[in-house]
C-alpha cells in the first residue's frame, strides 16, 4: 500500500474528519490516479485511506478514517446503500431526487440523481473514476433500477486529469424524461441539460416561492436566469397574473414555455425573453416597471474563493437592480450557487446592494439546497447554494 506522509501540523483537518488533502500539505509519497493510499501524519500515525489524484490541488480525498476499513467493492456498496436509504427518510415531494451528494455521503467526487426510473451519475474525481464500474453496479443494486446514464462532462474533471465522458453506463432508453415536483410536471434531457439535466437543489425553494406568491397576492413576477422555468411554473401555480422570464438560452426558454403549457397555464400570463439579464433589468428601470416578486438565480459567478471579489461585484449589481425594480412590500428570492461565496458574504453583498439602491427589506428566511443535497457537520463546503427571501419595506 502506497503512503502519503503529511507535513507537521497538516493533520488537523483530517483529525476533524474533513476529507480533503491539499498538495501543499504533503511532505512525500504518491500513487497512481485514483489509487487508494494510506495517509499518515508527520510522525507516522494513521489518518485516513484516500484516493490519490496526481494533478489536482486537492491531491487526495479521504474514503475512510478507520484504519481497519478495506477500500473494496463491499465498502462502496455499503456507502451507496447508506446514501440511498437516507433519502428515504427525507420528505421529498418529487420523483426527481439526489441520491448521492459527494463528500456529504462519504463518496467524494460522485453525484447521482434519480429521475423516475433512470439514474444519472457524474464521476468527477480520480477515485470515483477508478471505481466507476463497481459504483455503477452498487447504484443499480441499491435502487433496483436498470438504467444508468453518465454525465461526467463537468469542467472539474480536467483538474483531475480526466477527459469528459457521457453516455449509457448500464441499460439504455430515452434521454428525454418527465418528473413530478409538488404536483407540477417538468421535463428534462439528461444528455443535454445543465448538471445531470435539472436543478433538483432548488426544489424546496420553488415550492416556498409558490406559497409566498399566493400568500402575498403577488400579481407580476420576474424570473431572471429562468433556465427551463421551474420558478416560472411555481409563480403561476401560486396565482401570479403575469410572469416575465429571462434567459440567454433559446432552447431553455422553449422548454420553459412548454412547461407552462404542460401544467395548464394560459400563455397570455407569460412572457419569455431571450436576452441579457443585466441589460433587461436596466431597461425595465428606465421604463418605470415594477414587480411584486422577483427571482435572481444566476449561474456560478465564483467557482472558488479566488474568484470571490469579482463575483461579489456581479452579485451586487444584479441585486441592486432587482431591489430597485421591486415594488414596496414585494418579495425578492435571491441566490448564489458559488462555492467561493459564503452565506455570510452573500448576506453582506445583498445588504450593500440595498444600500446603493436606497432600499431596505426584511429577511424573511435564509434559503439553501433541498435536504437531499446535504451539508454535513464534517464538510461545511457542501453548502454551495445559499439564498435570501427579502421583503422590501414600504406601504
Amino acid at each position: 500500500m502506497k503512503t502519503l506522509r503529511l507535513r507537521p501540523g497538516k493533520e488537523r483537518s483530517l483529525l476533524r474528519r474533513h476529507p480533503w488533502i491539499f498538495e501543499s500539505a504533503i511532505a512525500k509519497g504518491g500513487g497512481d490516479s485514483g489509487e487508494t493510499v494510506r495517509v499518515e501524519s508527520a510522525d507516522g500515525r494513521f489518518l485516513a485511506w484516500a484516493a490519490f489524484s496526481p494533478t489536482s490541488r486537492i491531491r487526495a480525498r479521504a474514503w475512510s478514517f478507520d484504519e481497519a476499513q478495506r477500500i473494496d467493492a463491499a465498502f462502496f456498496s455499503g456507502a451507496v446503500d447508506r446514501a440511498v436509504r437516507a433519502r428515504q427518510r427525507f420528505s421529498i415531494e418529487s420523483d426527481g431526487v439526489r441520491l448521492v451528494h459527494g463528500e456529504s455521503d462519504g463518496l467524494p467526487g460522485l453525484i447521482v440523481d434519480r429521475y423516475g426510473d433512470t439514474l444519472v451519475a457524474q464521476f468527477t474525481s480520480a477515485g470515483t473514476e477508478r471505481w466507476k464500474a463497481v459504483l455503477a453496479d452498487a447504484l443499480l443494486a441499491a435502487t433496483g433500477l436498470t438504467k444508468l446514464y453518465e454525465r461526467s462532462d463537468a469542467s472539474v474533471r480536467q483538474l483531475e486529469g480526466l477527459e469528459p465522458a457521457t453516455g449509457w453506463l448500464r441499460g439504455d432508453g430515452p434521454t428525454e424524461l418527465s418528473i413530478r415536483e409538488h404536483g407540477w410536471r417538468l421535463t428534462l434531457d439528461i444528455a443535454e441539460g445543465h448538471k445531470t439535466g435539472f436543478y433538483l437543489d432548488q426544489r424546496d425553494s420553488r415550492h416556498r416561492f409558490s406559497e409566498a406568491v399566493r400568500r402575498l397576492g403577488a400579481r407580476s413576477v420576474l424570473n431572471c436566469y429562468c433556465y427551463t422555468g421551474g420558478f416560472t411554473v411555481a409563480a403561476l401555480a401560486g396565482g401570479a397574473e403575469h410572469v416575465t422570464s429571462i434567459d440567454s438560452s433559446g432552447p431553455a426558454l422553449e422548454r420553459a414555455r412548454a412547461h407552462a403549457a404542460l401544467n395548464g397555464f394560459d400563455a397570455g400570463r407569460t412572457e419569455f425573453l431571450d436576452a441579457d439579464v443585466n441589460a433587461s433589468l436596466r431597461r425595465f428601470i428606465q421604463e418605470g416597471r415594477r414587480f411584486d416578486a422577483i427571482v435572481l438565480d444566476p449561474p456560478k459567478f465564483a467557482p472558488t474563493v479566488a474568484h470571490a471579489e469579482r463575483a461579489a461585484r456581479a452579485y451586487k449589481d444584479i441585486n441592486r437592480l432587482g431591489l430597485q425594480l421591486l415594488a414596496p412590500g414585494g418579495l425578492l428570492y435571491t441566490f448564489s450557487c458559488s462555492g467561493g461565496i459564503s452565506a455570510d458574504l452573500f448576506h453582506k453583498i445583498v445588504a450593500s446592494a440595498g444600500a446603493d439602491a436606497g432600499v431596505d427589506g426584511y429577511i424573511l428566511e435564509r434559503l439553501g439546497g433541498a435536504p437531499d443535497h446535504p451539508m454535513t457537520l464534517e464538510f461545511p463546503e457542501g453548502e454551495y447554494l445559499k439564498g435570501l427571501a427579502v421583503m422590501r419595506k414600504g406601504d
